[in-house]
């Protein structure tokens, strides 16, 4: 199901510096929640930096999520060192890129969020996406409908990111239970659904080209 990605174990140092962007009312948060509850089950230290954009729905969003099985310094990922960036909009999935290493990943919705003021050419943005080495890019919102519920896209992406999280799936699974539970069992299938058909798809819309 993986692509070729080096697998992370306490036998090693382990660490995984994330960027989560998009824009508000995505489920930014949700994504960051579920990851963190993982990491807390593998007994990860886990900082994260302040989120921008909250308090305004279609306001950009961007939050750094770095986990360790060593303590953490800083909650804030420098230029250059990321290693994962996963976002729910692609214009916002390339405005982080110079936060990347030369060797992350992104792993992206390809489909814009056009209420953005003053949005670039969607297909220049899709020509940007297209020159990246180290891609995963789907249409999060056209998954999450065929499976149900569009307000799983979130979701959708996170089941996309998981192989490159240095985190078990069954963790995230168990995350997603925790997260959800309280909106009852209904909910917590649905959104597990949403994970396992985002892993699914990771791997036809995976690009990697050695550099």
């Amino acid at each position: 199901m993986y692509p070729n990605v080096e697998k992370k174990t306490f036998y090693q140092e382990m660490k995984t510096d994330i960027i989560l962007s998009g824009v508000g009312g995505q489920g930014i948060l949700s994504i960051a929640a579920i990851i963190g509850e993982a990491a807390l089950t593998k007994g990860l230290y886990m900082k994260q930096a302040e989120v921008h954009g909250m308090s305004q729905r279609g306001g950009d969003v961007q939050s750094n999520l770095r986990l360790s099985n060593q303590p953490i310094a800083s909650d804030l990922i420098s230029k250059g060192q990321a290693d994962l960036i996963i976002s729910l909009e692609p214009m916002e999935s390339l405005r982080y890129l110079p936060y990347l290493k030369k060797d992350g990943w992104v792993v992206t919705n390809s489909q814009p969020y056009l209420n953005i003021p003053n949005y670039p050419d969607p297909e220049k943005v899709k020509a940007e996406l297209d020159k990246l080495p180290r891609k995963v890019a789907l249409d999060v919102e056209k998954i999450a409908q065929s499976i149900g519920s569009s307000r799983v896209a979130n979701i959708v992406i996170l089941g996309a990111a998981t192989p490159f999280l240095g985190i078990e799936y069954p963790m995230i699974e168990e995350g997603i239970r925790r997260i959800f539970r309280r909106k009852g069992d209904d909910v917590v299938q649905l959104n597990l659904k949403a994970l396992k058909t985002g892993a699914e798809f990771q791997t036809l819309y995976t690009t990697y080209e050695s550099t």
